[in-house]
């Protein structure tokens, strides 16, 4: 069974960083992709990042450049570099796992919320003027 543990949240000024991790277990690595989401305060939920089974990455274009998607199979531990917080940045992030399919290729990730099956419970990322 998949479980997904996200920490490292919490309150920051502008420019400031956070760096978010999500404890995962239950499955292999290298037959799922997995992905950052976040949901701003009224808004939907917004893939940010996601990291194929390869490695492979892809950000959505409002962090580009400013968060880092990365995976450390020995800890099991998905994270999220944030650098240059702005208010824009604040709502409730979660982590998420997807089984790849025999026909999708190693270096595929998805950021689309409707791709995925398993999902954490989120922690709140807060970022002041």
């Amino acid at each position: 069974q998949v479980q997904l543990v996200e920490s490292g949240g919490g309150s920051v000024q502008t420019g400031g960083s956070l760096k978010l991790a999500c404890a995962a277990s239950g499955f292999t690595y290298r037959d799922y992709y997995l992905a950052w989401f976040r949901q701003g305060p009224q808004k939907g939920r917004e893939g940010v990042a996601c990291i194929a089974s390869d490695g492979s990455t892809k950000y959505a274009d409002s962090v580009q450049g400013r968060f880092t998607i990365s995976l450390d199979n020995v800890e099991k531990t998905l994270y999220l570099q944030i650098n240059g917080l702005s208010p824009e940045d604040t709502g409730m992030y979660y982590c998420a796992a997807r089984r790849r399919s025999p026909y999708t290729s190693s270096w595929f990730c998805s950021r689309a919320s409707s791709d995925f099956e398993s999902w954490g419970q989120g922690t709140q990322v807060t970022v002041s003027s």
